[in-house]
């Protein structure tokens, strides 16, 4: 017990802003770990490789769409979802490239945080959305990239729009710290 009380006078000194980005951490990390730990076998279920094709699909339609008809990028299709781009380069989509990690991550992170039950109904859906949007204009922006500025490929994809996910993640948390978490108890 003692031990207790002295891990609660700990805590209670904790700023709550403080408190709050220690719990998103935690919440986020621990749900990166174990789906590292689990997506062999969760992605070998059924639902979930239907899921995960259908979001594959999704991303290299929209995107493939979007640079032929709205960039005007000349590519030819190969594979199911592979665009070629004459002269500079590829980009697949495969199936780390769905979004379904941090779509699950989304859901986790705002099921398990704690605020008020009736705006999760929406505001995770959002969430999800702007997480999709966030993954096409990853693949858009490499398509970009790969013709334009070619060696800057992998940095820009492990280095700044790999981490973009994390970013667009903290920015709706702390939306939902701001408007919905803090407002109800105050």
């Amino acid at each position: 017990m003692l031990i207790i009380k002295k891990l609660n006078a700990i805590y209670d000194k904790i700023p709550v802003p403080v408190r709050n980005v220690i719990l998103f951490s935690v919440i986020t990390l621990g749900f990166h770990f174990l789906y590292r730990v689990t997506v062999s076998t969760t992605h070998s279920w059924g639902f979930v490789m239907w899921l995960n094709e259908g979001l594959m699909e999704s991303v290299f339609d929209s995107s493939a769409w979007f640079n032929r008809h709205i960039l005007q990028l000349e590519f030819n299709v190969v594979d199911p979802r592979t665009m070629i781009f004459p002269g500079a380069g590829y980009v697949s989509v495969t199936a780390g490239c769905s979004g379904l990690k941090q779509l699950y991550q989304v859901l986790v992170l705002f099921l398990l945080y704690p605020g008020p039950v009736k705006q999760k109904f929406w505001y995770i859906p959002m969430v999800m959305l702007a997480m999709h949007l966030t993954n096409l204009f990853r693949i858009i922006s490499l398509s970009v990239i790969v013709i334009w500025q070619p060696q800057y490929w992998h940095f820009s994809h492990d280095w700044i729009l790999r981490p973009l996910f994390y970013a667009v993640l903290f920015a709706f948390w702390v939306i939902w710290v701001e408007k919905f978490q803090l407002k109800k108890k105050a």
